[in-house]
C-alpha cells in the first residue's frame, strides 16, 4: 500500500491524474473501472485537459463503472451514466461504445448484475480501478454488512449514504432513490492496480479503513489485502 498526501485538492486530482494517464499511455487499450461523486471531478478535468492538449488519447480505452442508481435512466439528470457522460465521456476522445455503466432500469436487475459481471471478465479484467471512499467506508455502493458481497449486486443504500449524496438532489433526501446496482468487491480487488482517492474530510474513515481490522463493516478496509492500492488523500497524515 502507499499512501500519498496531497497539499491540496488540485495537487490530489493531479496526481492521482498522471496515474490515470501513465496507465493508458504505457497500454491504449486499458480498461479502466471509473467512479463518480464529486472527488473524481478534477481528476477528470485534468485528464480533459491533457487529452485537448493531444498529450494522451482515450480511443483506445474500455471503461467501466462502478454503480448506477435503480430506476433512474441513462438521461435522468441525477444517473451515473449522465454524470460521465457530461463530466468526462463528451469530453475527450473515448469511443462511448467501449464505455459500460450498470443499467439500473433493468427489468431483470439480477439478470443485469450477472451480466455486469460478465462484461468485466469478457474485457479481460479492470487494469486500474479509480475509487473514492463513504464516510461509512463505502466503495461503490458496497455498504457495511455482515459479510463481503463479492459481486455485482443491488444493494439498498443506507441513510448516511443517502443523506451524503442528497446534495445532488437539491438536497432533498425523498428524491435520492434507495436502492443502487454496484460492482461487488471481486472485479474490484481482481483490478491490477487500485487508485483510492479521498479528500480532507474523510481521514477518519481512511485511518479505520487502512489501519484498523479488515471488516465487512467498513467495506473499504479490504483494500489492505490488495498487493498494488495507491492511496491519493488531501488531509492531514494519519
Amino acid at each position: 500500500m502507499k499512501i500519498v498526501f496531497a497539499r491540496d485538492y488540485k495537487d490530489m486530482s493531479r496526481k492521482a491524474a498522471n496515474i490515470v494517464s501513465a496507465q493508458v499511455i504505457l497500454k491504449n487499450d486499458s480498461v479502466l473501472g471509473l467512479a463518480t461523486g464529486g472527488t473524481p471531478l478534477g481528476l477528470y478535468a485534468q485528464l480533459i485537459e491533457w487529452q485537448r492538449k493531444d498529450d494522451i488519447s482515450f480511443r483506445g480505452v474500455r471503461s467501466v463503472n462502478l454503480d448506477e442508481y435503480v430506476g433512474l435512466s441513462a438521461e435522468h439528470p441525477q444517473s451515473y451514466r449522465r454524470y460521465m457522460n457530461e463530466s468526462f465521456f463528451n469530453r475527450i476522445d473515448i469511443d462511448k461504445a467501449n464505455t459500460f455503466v450498470p443499467d439500473g432500469t433493468a427489468e431483470d436487475l439480477q439478470a443485469e448484475c450477472a451480466a455486469y459481471d460478465r462484461r468485466i471478465e469478457s474485457l479481460g479484467g479492470l487494469d486500474l480501478q479509480l475509487l473514492g471512499i463513504g464516510h461509512n467506508g463505502h466503495i461503490g455502493f458496497n455498504e457495511p454488512g455482515e459479510d463481503f458481497r463479492m459481486n455485482t449486486h443491488v444493494v439498498t443504500l443506507s441513510e448516511n449514504t443517502r443523506r451524503a449524496n442528497a446534495r445532488f438532489f437539491d438536497g432533498n433526501m425523498e428524491l435520492v432513490p434507495k436502492q443502487a446496482v454496484t460492482m461487488g468487491l471481486l472485479h474490484i480487488m481482481q483490478a491490477r492496480r487500485v487508485l483510492l482517492v479521498a479528500g480532507e474530510d474523510k481521514r477518519d474513515i481512511l485511518l479505520r479503513a487502512l489501519r484498523g481490522p479488515v471488516t465487512p463493516k467498513i467495506p473499504a478496509s479490504i483494500l489492505q489485502l490488495h498487493a498494488n492500492l495507491t492511496v491519493i488523500c488531501c488531509c492531514e497524515p494519519f
